[in-house]
């Protein structure tokens, strides 16, 4: 096995083609920050696009609405665009508005038609709570009982799914399926393409939660035939912490009355009329719900830029590259401390690492002590991303080796075992 050394690192940085797009963001001063899949650094260019808007505000008060270099009006749908190609969807397909489940729940509002004994929900066990929540509450509002209608695919190790035991489940019975791309604990990539292919041969309507992949992953929403998806705008995005979501709706369902109605889902031109009769949209704006959030959308719009400029295939590219090193340096240095590696080893895994320890919540204290900022997730899950825009080589080397003296010292011993009211 090749030996890498903090040379390996710092010849890897020079060689980086994306190394300068560290400059744009505001590093934090003696850190190390591996917790972009949660929420990604502030960049010189959103703070910009940020005070640019807070600026429209001030100099132009309500005409900010249509005038100014982003008029507040069309925001939603601009911002969709950029962020169409990070998707694989159409520019007509894709739209900034709303959060991660309140565009769940308009989707599933939209989506889910139980008719006869079509009436489940499919899912998983291993996605995170909140989808769970959501759909569980919109069955209720159906009349119907989770515990009924409601089937979670489960895990054979409680870290992966298995594409054949989903496919096995999507039944007569099912009326919809929504599924992560990439689950949030273990990094796995699940196959959205074959999943979608399954689901579409079956007639059943199928989502994808994309808030751990958009801005890591490359997708083809589109071009799979995928129904609808949604993500968030903060992890990998670095749009800022409650950042505008995104949603995402195939072209073939335009016209489809949005299960929950609002005004900005209107047609622009007639959208002031003030009728009672709504004059929907005809893409994929019919399915805002309310007023754009300006100035949470603000940010986004700077941190588009790079991905505009970079393209999502380079910076997948050295996402894997990063995630690459840092297992390499696992192995060499931490192979008798106890870890197990909780994520794919192979490109079916996203843009962060999953390290298992019994003693993990006081480990992730005693990294932040030292510089490092992680990411526990309960029970036992250290999560580590190394983020193509704005991590080195050099910052996986001094991650691996700081956690390296923690383990061979047990520093975590002075930290008790248990997290944070915010893991």
């Amino acid at each position: 096995m090749r030996q890498h050394t903090l040379s390996t690192a710092q010849q890897w940085d020079r060689e980086d083609k994306l190394a300068t797009y560290r400059d744009e963001f505001y590093i934090l001063e003696n850190t190390i920050y591996m917790d972009g899949n949660s929420l990604g650094l502030l960049s010189k260019r959103a703070e910009r696009t940020l005070l640019q808007l807070l600026d429209s505000w001030k100099t132009l008060g309500i005409d900010g609405w249509t005038e100014g270099e982003h008029p507040w009006f069309y925001l939603s749908e601009e911002v969709g665009k950029k962020m169409a190609p990070l998707v694989g969807g159409k520019a007509n397909e894709v739209i900034a508005t709303g959060s991660t489940t309140t565009n769940l729940h308009q989707l599933v509002a939209t989506f889910y038609k139980p008719i006869g004994n079509q009436t489940k929900i499919l899912a998983d066990e291993l996605n995170f709570p909140s989808d769970i929540y959501a759909l569980k509450s919109q069955l209720q509002l159906k009349g119907y009982e989770p515990d009924e209608h409601f089937i979670r695919v489960a895990s054979p190790d409680g870290r992966y799914l298995r594409e054949d035991d989903i496919i096995a489940a999507m039944t007569e019975e099912v009326a919809l399926i929504v599924l992560p791309a990439v689950l949030y604990r273990s990094g796995q990539v699940l196959d959205m393409e074959k999943l979608t292919k399954a689901a579409n041969e079956r007639n059943i309507p199928i989502g994808f939660d994309l808030c751990h992949s958009v801005g890591s992953v490359e997708h083809e929403l589109h071009d799979w035939g995928v129904d609808f998806a949604f993500w968030c705008t903060y992890k990998h995005l670095n749009g800022g912490p409650g950042s505008v979501g995104g949603l995402f709706i195939h072209e073939k369902h335009f016209g489809k009355a949005p299960g929950l109605a609002g005004w900005f889902g209107s047609k622009k031109a007639s959208q002031f009329d003030m009728a009672h009769t709504m004059d929907a949209a005809t893409d994929v704006g019919a399915y805002q719900i309310g007023t754009p959030h300006v100035l949470s959308l603000a940010p986004v719009i700077g941190s588009l830029e790079m991905f505009e400029e970079i393209g999502i295939e380079a910076i997948r590219e050295k996402s894997l590259k990063l995630t690459n090193f840092m297992l390499a340096l696992i192995e060499q240095e931490l192979a008798d401390a106890g870890f197990t590696i909780g994520n794919p080893i192979d490109e079916s895994r996203g843009g962060h690492l999953l390290l298992e320890h019994a003693e993990a919540a006081r480990i992730c204290k005693a990294l932040k002590q030292d510089g490092v900022i992680p990411d526990f997730r309960a029970p036992n899950g250290i999560r580590l991303a190394p983020v193509a825009l704005y991590n080195t080589f050099e910052d996986v080397w001094h991650t691996v080796q700081k956690l390296k003296v923690i383990m061979d010292e047990k520093r975590y011993e002075q930290f008790e075992n248990k997290r944070g009211v915010v893991a």
